[in-house]
């Protein structure tokens, strides 16, 4: 984390002592960091940003393309072969998976388009998908939610033929670089900066070790349509 800050504040041709990084695990560690300073930068995935921008006061900046990876998201909702047809069919049972920390994201971003997820479906958070997976084709009533790369290597595994992808988010916005409280100064800088850190050996090593590729510009409209479905406007 420190070779990251050191190569962002490089980039953005900001004193050397201005930025540290560290990495928060948890949400809530992120949260309460945030909370903390009343100015910083967060990198965040989109179903943290759509839960706490509000709270933490979050503007985006631009995105960030995780190494191997694009700068959208689609998210597949898998469960055991024959048995979810319908949002309804969840009724009573598990949704689990690494967004499922914000049922809020879940339920009215990334499977929106699919229908109403009932309000009797509770919500796993977790990255062992492997077992989860196995948990759905032993019949137990869960679905894992799985992003892009754990949905390209599902053709892989042995039970994969007793599996279905019931639901598929439409591309969404992956990683995400804010401000949280007080915009810093020289924002300009920092993002014309972040768009070419890829080209320099020390920038590319930088954002290899957090496995990221580089930074692209924010996709304004992609923002402005996933903050709208997650805060809706009330009806007049």
């Amino acid at each position: 984390m420190d070779r990251l800050a050191a190569a962002v504040t490089r980039a953005a041709g900001w004193p050397e002592s201005r930025l540290g990084a560290e990495y928060q695990e948890s949400e809530a560690g992120g949260v309460a960091r945030l909370k903390d300073s009343p100015a910083s930068l967060a990198l965040v995935p989109l179903p943290f940003f759509l839960s706490h921008a509000r709270e933490l006061k979050l503007s985006p900046l631009m995105q960030a393309v995780p190494k191997g990876g694009a700068s959208s998201e689609t998210w597949s909702l898998v469960a055991k072969k024959g048995r979810v047809t319908s949002p309804a069919s969840l009724g009573g049972w598990q949704i689990a998976g690494l967004p499922a920390y914000a049922p809020d994201f879940v339920r009215r971003v990334a499977l929106s388009s699919w229908g109403e997820i009932p309000a009797s479906v509770t919500f796993v958070p977790t990255g062992q998908v492997l077992s989860t997976l196995r948990k759905a084709v032993a019949g137990e009533n869960v679905a894992v939610l799985l992003d892009s790369a754990q949905a390209a290597a599902l053709p892989t595994l042995p039970f994969a033929g007793d599996l279905d992808v019931v639901a598929t988010s439409p591309a969404l916005p992956g990683v995400v670089l804010c401000s949280a409280g007080r915009t810093p100064d020289s924002t300009q800088n920092l993002v014309a900066g972040l768009l070419k850190m890829h080209e320099s050996p020390q920038g590319a090593a930088a954002l290899d070790e957090v496995r990221l590729a580089r930074f692209v510009p924010l996709d304004d409209r992609a923002i402005a349509t996933v903050r709208s479905r997650y805060e809706p406007v009330p009806a007049k």
